[in-house]
Order: structure tokens, then C-alpha cells, then sequence
């Protein structure tokens, strides 16, 4: 079983850590983690821009397929496709849950405000790739 610690994910992939993101849970079942709203990432009218929103999915979409890969491989999104469904003006919490496993992992995203309101909804295929010994 692959396990992960927030530290880890930092380290590996930085820009998680740049953009703000803040992980709740990380189990293969349920990849949860938040982000603090900041104007620094909004848009026009306060809402947080898409490209943070998306952002934080891809980085829970990656933990998310990387806990249920093979131990040692690294996830690559492939392919990712994201509606956005209400603005987001207040910090918002992302949940995201496999919805087919194997060599492209399926998984789904759901960015919910502090109100509980479902803003964005991701679906990604994410491979994952063993690094081959030098």
C-alpha cells in the first residue's frame, strides 16, 4: 500500500505548496485538501480564478491516482476536464475520489465553497509511471 505525508507531496511537486494548497486527507479512497482564498489568486468580482481551482484539483487528482498506484510511480495527468459551476469568493475545500482504477486512473474532483456549494467538478485520467533504474 502507498502512503504519502504532505511533506512528501511538497517535495515533489512544489507548486502545490506555491499555490497555497493544504491537505486534510490523503488515503487511496479520498484525497482532501483546501485552499485559503487570497486575492492574490482571484478575478474579476473577488471569485478565485479557474486556473487556481484548477490547480488545487490536478494536485488532488495526482495524490489521489498516486496512492492507488504501484509504489514508487509518479503520476501524469493526461487528459482533465473541469466545469466550473458557481463562482468560488470564499476558501474552498477540494474532494477527490477514484472513479476507475488501472494504467489511467479515472478520478473526480469536486471544489465546494465554505457554504458547502459544489463550485467546480474535475474529471482527470491520470497514468502513473514507475521511473525505470538507471
Amino acid at each position: 500500500m502507498v502512503t504519502l505525508e504532505a511533506e512528501e507531496v511538497y517535495a515533489l511537486a512544489p507548486y502545490a505548496r506555491t499555490l497555497g494548497v493544504e491537505f486534510e486527507e490523503m488515503t487511496a479512497a479520498c484525497v482532501q485538501a483546501g485552499l485559503a482564498h487570497d486575492l492574490s489568486l482571484s478575478t474579476v468580482g473577488g471569485g478565485l480564478h479557474g486556473g487556481a481551482l484548477m490547480g488545487l484539483a490536478d494536485v488532488c487528482a495526482a495524490v489521489c491516482a498516486a496512492l492507488n498506484g504501484p509504489v514508487g510511480a509518479a503520476p501524469a495527468t493526461v487528459e482533465s476536464s473541469t466545469h466550473f459551476l458557481r463562482p468560488a469568493r470564499t476558501s474552498v475545500v477540494a474532494t477527490a475520489r477514484p472513479l476507475r482504477l488501472g494504467r489511467n486512473t479515472v478520478i473526480e474532483v469536486d471544489v465546494h465553497d465554505e457554504k458547502g456549494e459544489l463550485c467546480a467538478r474535475v474529471t482527470q485520467v491520470v497514468t502513473t509511471v514507475v521511473p525505470k533504474a538507471p
